[in-house]
């Protein structure tokens, strides 16, 4: 591989890496989170 492929490969996978790494952090680090979830709520047709 040229030395052209190796720094892409580089930039690819240490962008990737760190936009992963960015995401469990901030999902980690952010006070409160748990009150913002949505979703919907399964109600059975006994309730």
């Amino acid at each position: 591989m040229s030395i052209f492929g190796w720094i892409v490969m580089i930039l690819s996978a240490g962008s990737t890496t760190g936009f992963f790494v960015w995401c469990v952090v901030k999902v980690l680090r952010t006070p409160g989170e748990t009150g913002h979830l949505h979703g919907f709520e399964i109600k059975t047709p006994d309730e």
